[in-house]
C-alpha cells in the first residue's frame, strides 16, 4: 500500500524583502510553501518562493492573499522607522490598517496560526526595573518615546486574538536587540560604528540575539498547540563598555543633557533615524526572562554572544540577498 505523502502547509511571510525576512524564507522553503508580501522587489528570489507585490491597506491584497489559502500568517512587515516613510500618513495609521486588515483575513479563513514579532524594548528600560522582565510585565516603553507608543499599540492590538479567535495559535514574540552581518537596523549600525557615542555616567547590561537564532526562534514558534507570548534572548548579557572593549570600537562618552538635545535636532532635521526617546537603553537596563520560551516552545539560542559579536564585524553585504552560512 502506498505512503500517502503529507501537504505542505502554505506560510506567508509580511515583510519578506526585509533581510530578517529573506532569512526566513530561505530556512522555512525548505519544508513549507512560501508566499512573500512585500511591496518591495526580492532580488535572486528562489523558484520555489511565491512573492507578491502588495500593500495589505489594499482590499484587492487582502483578497490576493485568501485566494493562496495560507495554514500560517507570520507578519514581519511593520514599519519601526517611521523616517523610512516618504508619504503624509503617519507610520502608526500604515501599520495599524494593515495589520488590523490582516489579522480579520486570518481569522476569516481560519488560519492555524498567526506570529507577529514585536519587541523586548516595549517593556522599557528603567532605572527602578530589577531583575529579568518575564512576559507579564506591563509594557512601559512607551513612557518615553512616541515611536514605541506605536508599537505598542500594535502588540496590544494582537493581544486581543487570544480572546477573538481562541481557535487560533496567535503567537507574540519580544525579542531582545537582534544583530547580525545582515542587518541594517539600528542596533546593528550603532554597534559598527568606529567610534561609539555612550552616555557618561552609565553602562547598561545588554541583551542581544544573533539573525540566525532569531529565525530558528521563529521557525520553533511554528510548532502545533503553541501560543501566547514569548520573550526571545539570546546567550548570556553583557555591560555596553565591555562589548565595546571586544569589538574594539572607542567609546565616546557624551553627557546626557548635550547627547539629548544634539539628537532631538537632528532628529528634526532628518539627520539621524535613531529616536530620541531610545537613548534610555544607553543608560538603563532592560533584562527579559525567556524561560517560558525554553520551556514551551522549546527554544535555546545557539550562539553565544562572542559568536554573535565576531559576525558583526563582518561588513555589511552589498547586495540586497542575505549571504548564506
Amino acid at each position: 500500500m502506498a505512503t500517502r505523502t503529507k501537504k505542505r502547509e502554505k506560510v506567508v511571510i509580511t515583510g519578506i524583502c526585509g533581510a530578517l525576512g529573506k532569512l526566513l524564507a530561505l530556512e522555512l522553503h525548505k519544508d513549507f510553501d512560501v508566499i512573500g508580501v512585500d511591496r518591495r522587489p526580492f532580488y535572486d528570489r528562489p523558484k520555489d518562493i511565491k512573492h507578491l507585490r502588495l500593500d495589505l491597506r489594499r482590499k484587492s491584497a487582502i483578497n490576493t492573499i485568501k485566494r493562496e489559502k495560507p495554514n500560517i500568517i507570520i507578519h514581519l512587515g511593520v514599519l519601526r522607522n517611521p523616517r523610512k516613510h516618504k508619504g503624509k500618513e503617519k507610520a502608526i495609521h500604515l501599520n495599524i490598517e494593515s495589520t488590523s486588515k490582516l489579522m480579520a483575513l486570518a481569522q476569516k479563513i481560519k488560519v492555524r496560526k498567526f506570529v507577529f514579532l514585536s519587541s523586548a524594548n516595549l517593556y522599557g528600560p528603567s532605572s527602578t526595573s530589577s531583575g529579568f522582565l518575564t512576559e507579564d510585565t506591563p509594557l512601559h516603553g512607551a513612557n518615553r518615546s512616541p515611536e514605541i507608543r506605536d508599537l505598542v499599540s500594535l502588540d496590544m492590538m494582537l493581544q486581543g486574538l487570544f480572546w477573538k479567535a481562541p481557535n487560533m495559535e496567535t503567537i507574540i514574540l519580544r525579542p531582545v536587540h537582534i544583530v547580525g552581518p545582515d542587518l541594517n537596523n539600528a542596533p546593528s549600525r550603532y554597534l559598527r560604528q568606529p567610534n561609539v557615542p555612550t552616555i557618561m555616567g552609565f553602562d547598561p547590561v545588554i541583551q542581544m540575539i544573533h539573525q540566525d537564532d532569531m529565525v530558528r526562534a521563529i521557525r520553533a514558534s511554528l510548532k502545533p498547540k503553541l501560543q501566547g507570548i514569548y520573550n526571545v534572548a539570546g546567550q548570556g548579557q553583557a555591560p555596553l563598555s565591555r562589548v565595546l572593549m571586544f569589538l574594539g570600537k572607542r567609546a565616546f562618552p557624551v553627557p546626557g543633557f548635550i547627547f539629548r538635545g544634539a539628537l532631538q535636532r537632528a532628529f528634526k532635521y532628518n539627520l539621524t533615524n535613531y529616536p530620541p526617546g531610545e537613548l534610555d537603553h544607553l543608560k538603563y537596563s532592560c533584562l527579559v526572562d525567556d524561560a517560558r520560551t525554553k520551556k514551551d516552545m522549546k527554544f535555546t539560542a545557539e550562539k553565544s554572544m562572542t559568536d554573535t559579536l565576531i559576525d558583526l564585524l563582518e561588513p555589511y553585504p552589498l547586495l540586497p540577498v542575505p549571504h548564506k552560512r
